[in-house]
């Protein structure tokens, strides 16, 4: 009796399958990694020109915008909408009299806001505030 020993060359029908099935989740995970950086950095970017909007408007307070009691609102780039706001600022303590001072502080608060453009979506906003010096017309001086 001759017994026939077949030797098989090659893969499986099911281990092609397995392979594929592999394959294919591990591309899906790769691309929704992929896909979640590129959001990131989207976001990031956003954050970016935001933060250059606020600082361009505190850096035009006191030069192109007066420093005084207002507040003021526009758009840029039909995406980003600003508020500045500029409020008299008392410093907090019994020393000093603003009535007294050569000069007025102000607080300077600049609101960009933006959305994504999704309905119901929650807007993302960067704050900045700080303080500005502005000379007072009528001082009493309290030099002789």
């Amino acid at each position: 009796m001759k017994t026939s020993k077949r030797r098989q060359h090659g893969f499986s029908l099911l281990e092609i399958l397995i392979a594929f099935s592999i394959l294919a989740l591990s591309l899906g995970i790769l691309l929704n990694i992929f896909s979640g950086g590129v959001h990131t950095a989207m976001i990031a970017d956003d954050y970016t020109m935001a933060v250059q909007i606020a600082e361009s408007l505190m850096a035009k307070t006191g030069s192109e915008i007066a420093i005084k009691d207002h507040q003021s609102s526009g758009v840029e780039n039909e995406k980003y909408r600003w508020t500045l706001d500029i409020r008299p600022f008392i410093p907090a303590g019994d020393s000093l009299d603003p009535k007294n001072m050569a000069a007025e502080i102000f607080k300077v608060n600049v609101i960009v806001a933006w959305g994504d453009g999704e309905a119901g979506s929650d807007d993302r906003q960067v704050q900045l505030a700080t303080l500005k010096l502005a000379g007072k017309k009528n001082v009493q001086s309290t030099l002789p």
